[in-house]
């Protein structure tokens, strides 16, 4: 099992997949914020549109993957919201690549936020 870091997190996002979009939730520029507080952890997220009907299932599919894979996880909680609302500009480089789109010219690679 892992331990409960920023970086072992993103590795388990980047195993849940949007159902209808063949591409990982981190890299579609879902997951906004992560936050880790003892052996809590909170994300917020947003879908790709607010009439969605997949929401709660990758909500769960996040929790589980989390709770499985990490040592000593108390509590998991995804919050899904919708602002702002999501935007293809929000997809790291390697999910444009995946849907065919050119690469950023920004940096949207997400990893250089600021967790915590």
């Amino acid at each position: 099992m892992k331990q409960i870091n920023k970086e072992n997190i993103i590795e388990i996002l980047q195993e849940c997949y949007d159902p209808e979009i063949p591409i990982d939730l981190w890299n579609l520029g879902l997951i906004y914020n992560i936050s880790i507080k003892d052996n809590d952890i909170d994300i917020t997220m947003s879908l790709t549109t607010p009439g969605c009907t997949m929401g709660q299932y990758m909500a769960d599919d996040i929790k589980s993957k989390l709770i499985e894979q990490l040592k000593n996880v108390k509590n998991v909680n995804v919050e899904v919201v919708f602002d702002p609302p999501w935007r293809p500009e929000m997809m790291t480089d390697e999910g444009r690549k995946k849907l065919g789109f050119s690469p950023s010219n920004e940096s949207n690679d997400n990893t250089d936020k600021d967790w915590e």
